[in-house]
């Protein structure tokens, strides 16, 4: 299947007030969960590799299924670094093939993120890879949802014309992992972020958040939703429910349940950006 490049996907979609949908995937049978769900429901995807997950698989191994994951399936979709933590492996993903990648410098200093990001972008050009930068504090899984950061408009147009990003990621209300209580995303800031950069916004955190808060986050300037912690919460829920008192040895008659419940939760991600 011919695929538009990301970057112009994302613009086409800041454009059209949509989004995509991007999710990580952890092992083979996460990814041939979200890869069903893409085929079944006609929709383009994002496919996510965080640090943890490409030392887990190893990082051609992991690319490797992927690409052919998309080939199989026949789906319009791209390959990207979610929370890439260094240039050196934003180069490497590059370089062995990403769509995307991603530096996530929110907790450098302004001027320090935007002089490794900058450099990402650099070097991404060479290639014609999309690159995503995040500025702001969206919690990440074990730290404190209680801080509060948000982006600034200011700021975020200052980053975006000296560092050359194609999406940013933005500090509105949301955080990584499970929510406590319904969180309130700030949308007049997307708003007004999307009005002063132009630039394809990115919301973290999408598991948990309500449809209806994320529609309107979309309708704001939002281009992409990620979603992760559901989707090993589901596979793993799932396989722990099936293995209570079952004695079964056999991977092959396990694993299908849990892959079916990736799937049907991706649908349902997919039926909230239509």
């Amino acid at each position: 299947m011919i695929k538009t490049k990301l970057k112009d996907k994302l613009k086409e979609m800041l454009d059209k007030k949509q989004a995509i949908l991007a999710t990580n995937f952890y092992n083979f049978e996460t990814l041939k969960g979200i890869l069903i769900a893409a085929q079944q429901e006609k929709q383009p995807i994002i496919l996510q590799l965080t640090r943890s997950s490409i030392e887990y698989m190893g990082l051609q191994n992991a690319y490797n299924m992927a690409k052919n994951g998309l080939e199989f399936y026949n789906i319009e979709g791209w390959i990207h670094l979610d929370h890439g933590d260094s240039y050196e492996l934003a180069e490497q993903c590059i370089n062995i093939g990403f769509d995307s990648v991603m530096f996530d410098g929110s907790e450098l200093d302004f001027e320090q993120n935007i002089e490794i990001t900058a450099k990402v972008v650099k070097n991404a050009q060479k290639l014609d890879v999309n690159v995503e930068a995040e500025l702001g504090y969206v919690a990440k899984l074990g730290q404190s949802s209680d801080k509060v950061a948000f982006t600034e408009p200011e700021d975020a147009k200052i980053f975006v014309e000296n560092t050359g990003v194609n999406a940013l990621a933005v500090a509105v209300g949301s955080a990584h992992g499970f929510y406590k209580q319904e969180p309130k995303l700030d949308y007049d800031r997307i708003s007004a972020i999307r009005q002063i950069t132009n630039t394809p916004l990115v919301l973290h955190g999408g598991s948990g958040i309500p449809a209806e808060s994320v529609r309107k986050a979309v309708y704001n300037g939002i281009c992409k939703v990620n979603v992760a912690t559901e989707t090993k919460n589901i596979f793993m829920q799932t396989l722990q429910n099936i293995l209570k008192n079952n004695n079964e040895i056999d991977l092959r008659k396990v694993f299908p349940q849990a892959i079916d419940a990736v799937s049907n939760l991706i649908k349902t991600k997919f039926k909230i950006l239509k």
